[in-house]
């Protein structure tokens, strides 16, 4: 019997209204059932509401003179002049190339490191494990402020640890380090790893703790290595979590750190040609010329930018794994 003549068996034995009275009743317990799923998703709606989707009318700002006693309404339209000043200016490829390079290093590292240390912690037991689950996620709830402080008591150059204890047991003269910017792309890469490593490890460490124990179990009575298990086991399983936070550094590539590329470097002029970035160059923009119009343009120009790298980047996923993208 067909799931179309039961309905009509229903029916017809207990009634139109009966039925209709029993649908009702079942999508009520259904929506009370989740009622406190939606009551903890309403803050989060309500936050992604007023900082995401509010100011979306505030764009038409990035093609405007901005006058604030005009209002953002009543400015002057001068349409793409504003993109000019990151386009047009001498150091705009010096930002950009610093922002995706940077970006693309940061991806590599942080996602292979995230995951040796996911797999390190999954192996452990016992108290030691949520130890350091807890020192290594430390460093990411620690203010960039203070993060650049602790760069600068290790490099300072008349009393950081450097220059006072470990150049000179290798006999090496002391560095200007905040005067050299050659050194500064490893110093970043190295900060940056450091303070998201742990978050990241989390969430590979999460999924791998849901995997079924039985894939492991089987390999190690057939005689698997550690690392072929790794290799054959891991991996696979973890391809979406890591296709997943791929996909949104990708969108984020042509944003960078703010406090990482002026707070850390402590915005020595000396460094601009390896920390200067899209968001830390319009930033000191902003605070030489007052431009929002223009700061407004960079924040749009980068947002379209990511969103296109997203689609691009899944678009691309889905032609070699349909199942393993986004949309």
């Amino acid at each position: 019997m067909g799931n179309s003549a039961i309905v009509y068996y229903i029916r017809d034995f207990i009634g139109v209204d009966n039925l209709a009275n029993l649908l009702i009743a079942k999508k009520r317990r259904k929506i009370k059932r989740y009622i406190p799923i939606y009551i903890m998703m309403l803050p989060g709606l309500v936050y992604l509401f007023i900082n995401n989707y509010m100011p979306l009318p505030g764009l038409v700002v990035a093609f405007k003179q901005y006058n604030a006693r005009h209002g953002i309404f009543g400015s002057k339209f001068i349409g793409l002049k504003n993109f000019e000043y990151l386009f047009k200016t001498n150091d705009a490829f010096i930002i950009t190339r610093n922002t995706i390079l940077y970006n693309l290093i940061f991806l590599i590292v942080n996602t292979v490191m995230a995951i040796m240390v996911a797999v390190i912690l999954s192996e452990l037991r016992g108290k030691r494990k949520k130890l350091y689950q807890s020192a290594i996620l430390l460093p990411n709830l620690i203010s960039t402020v203070i993060i650049g402080y602790l760069v600068y008591a290790f490099l300072s150059v008349e009393n950081g640890f450097f220059n006072n204890t470990i150049l000179p047991a290798f006999g090496i003269d002391s560095i200007s380090w905040y005067s050299e910017a050659k050194y500064w792309p490893l110093i970043i890469i190295f900060t940056n790893a450091w303070r998201s490593v742990g978050y990241n490890c989390i969430i590979y460490l999460a999924t791998i703790m849901g995997f079924d124990r039985a894939f492991y179990e089987s390999a190690m009575v057939d005689g698997a290595s550690r690392w072929k298990q790794f290799r054959y086991i891991t991996l696979p399983l973890l391809k979406p979590t890591i296709i997943m936070l791929s996909l949104m550094a990708i969108g984020r590539m042509f944003y960078s750190d703010f406090g990482l590329f002026f707070q850390v470097p402590m915005n020595q002029g000396a460094l601009y040609s390896t920390t200067s970035t899209i968001d830390t160059y319009v930033y000191r923009g902003l605070l030489q010329l007052g431009n929002i119009s223009m700061s407004a343009a960079a924040g749009l120009y980068q947002s379209i930018v990511g969103f296109i790298l997203v689609l691009g980047a899944n678009l691309l996923v889905r032609k070699l794994d349909k199942d393993s993208a986004l949309f």
